[in-house]
């Protein structure tokens, strides 16, 4: 057997080096030779030399692609699904420091001499030389890089299971690229006899606090989701304000409602949700004149373990009901004490309501055509895009305002979870035996909370709760899309189990070398083993 290329933790730090070294920030020219790049190297190894089909890429959007990579032993159908994102996000935090923040080694060694950049617990770390810091080295490229590992050592050592390696890029923004596989992963069951039986992510474990060291796996992800609301008033000027209604004035009574409300925080097996936080709130007027703006939207932040999307609409419906009865009862009183009549009281719709009352007045083609507007839009994000779909059938019914739309924006993540799943509770004793002769503190985890791309797999929702979900999402089908019912034929339970870092996103973000190099691989290694060894 010929040398292995990734398997030392030598080797293994080099490669994660390398990775970390080519610039993938989501949407940028990086991030689409990233894959290329990647099939490049993995197309080295002798085993895709004689596999060609087994090692693909394939196209999602903007140029962008996601990586394929299986390993099938000739007796075996039991499949592992590995999974990893391959985009970061970016980089203006680093200052100075932007051309070396992929430059793990060199970065790590300038940050000594800006520790005042740096948490207490931060700089304890750097210090420490256990760590090393840098764009992209615990998010999540270390995972990727363990998985390549990994599949190379069995391919060797033929393994008796089969290992299929995928990685995505734009997991940060819209997951586009674990979307666009979950079909891949069907066609690849059935054209090679797979059977799926663990889905296993390799996101980091995340500290909970800046002094926890404690090592944690994950046996499902969090959902997230994005209820939004356009507000629509009446302009006026400003000499004359209760002639109109600013959509600011009703929005300010929606988000004191909606923001922080126990009302969509969800407990599950003992852990819970974090509180809804509005996440952008702007009025729509783009220039300065002394006309009144009378178009605001608002995105806000809920996160999900049992609940549907349906569930979800249906609380935001009475959150904005509660909200506007309060607007509605504040402004009649101001009316009555200005002796004034008012422009009427502010009505709720759903996205769905509105847009079935366009059609009703406009016809199908109108509609229609404000969709396809939307969507060439290419200086808008998806979620601009739905706010113009409801904005634009709004201006041609504001026999319908004042009103609050609610409406869907992207991306969606479902709530999954395995916690009970047989195999993952063996899963989880194995690896609880190792971490405790290794002396590691393991902790396991319901849901892992920094949202990820196994949302999208294993989906168990049997009562169409995503129905409201497309009904809502202005842009829904050709704009953004969830294969929902792919994703129901992908069964099979979902873990998480990867390198230990800390502050994702941030400056400081660093990796612990003996967990990403020594440790993770060998866990990892065992687990399959043990799961699915012969």
């Amino acid at each position: 057997m010929s040398k292995l290329l990734w398997n030392s933790p030598k080797d293994l730090e080099s490669l994660l080096y390398e990775l970390v070294g080519w610039e993938s920030e989501t949407f940028s020219e990086g991030e689409k030779n990233f894959s290329i790049k990647l099939h490049e190297k993995m197309s080295h190894l002798p085993y895709f030399s004689e596999h060609a089909d087994y090692l693909t890429l394939d196209p999602i959007d903007k140029g962008r692609s996601f990586l394929t990579a299986l390993y099938k032993h000739e007796n075996a159908s039991d499949t592992v699904v590995l999974i990893s994102h391959f985009d970061t996000v970016e980089t203006e935090e680093y200052g100075q420091l932007q051309p070396i923040c992929r430059k793990p080694l060199q970065l790590t060694e300038a940050l000594k001499q800006h520790k005042d950049r740096l948490s207490k617990n931060a700089v304890k770390d750097l210090e420490s030389g256990e760590y090393v810091f840098g764009r992209g080295t615990m998010d999540m490229k270390i995972g990727l890089a363990i998985h390549m590992g990994l599949l190379e050592k069995a391919i060797a050592e033929e393994w008796p299971i089969n290992l299929l390696l995928v990685t995505v890029p734009d997991e940060e923004v819209n997951s586009s690229g674990m979307r666009a596989a979950v079909k891949k992963l069907v066609n690849l069951s059935e054209e090679h006899g797979l059977v799926y039986q663990l889905f296993l992510n390799s996101e980091s474990s995340f500290s909970q606090n800046p002094e926890d060291e404690n090592y944690y796996i994950y046996t499902g992800t969090i959902g997230k989701i994005m209820p939004s609301a356009l507000f629509y008033g009446k302009e006026t000027h400003v000499g004359e304000p209760l002639k109109g209604m600013t959509a600011n004035y009703i929005a300010a009574y929606f988000n004191q409602q909606m923001e922080w409300n126990p009302l969509f925080q969800e407990e599950h097996l003992g852990e819970k949700t974090p509180l809804p936080v509005s996440l952008q709130q702007k009025d729509l007027k783009l220039t300065y004149s002394t006309q009144t703006p009378a178009r605001a939207q608002a995105l806000y932040n809920v996160f999900m373990m049992q609940r549907s999307a349906k569930d979800i609409m249906d609380r935001f419906e009475q959150v904005a009901k509660e909200a506007v009865a309060r607007c509605n009862e504040n402004y009649q009183a101001l009316c009555k004490q200005e002796n004034i009549q008012g422009i009427g009281d502010v009505r709720v719709l759903r996205f769905e309501q509105l847009e079935s009352y366009a059609r009703n007045k406009f016809g199908d083609p109108f509609v229609d055509a404000v969709h396809s507007k939307a969507l060439q839009m290419d200086e808008l994000d998806e979620r601009d895009q739905s706010f113009f779909v409801a904005d634009q059938l709004m201006h041609n019914c504001q026999e319908l305002a004042p009103a609050v739309i609610l409406l869907f924006t992207p991306p969606y993540y479902p709530a999954v979870n395995s916690s009970d799943n047989p195999l993952i509770q063996k899963a989880v004793q194995l690896l609880s035996a190792m971490t405790e002769q290794m002396n590691i503190p393991l902790k396991p985890v319901n849901y892992f909370n920094g949202i990820c791309d196994l949302s999208y797999v294993n989906y168990t929702d049997q009562n169409d709760g995503w129905t409201s979900y497309e009904k809502n999402t202005p842009i829904w089908g050709d704009g953004y899309f969830i294969p929902f019912e792919d994703m129901k034929k992908l069964k099979a339970p979902v873990l998480n189990v990867g390198a230990f870092g800390k502050d994702a996103h941030q400056l400081s973000e660093r990796l612990h070398k003996e967990s990403a190099f020594v440790r993770t691989p060998v866990l990892v290694e065992k687990l399959i083993l043990g799961l699915f060894g012969r």
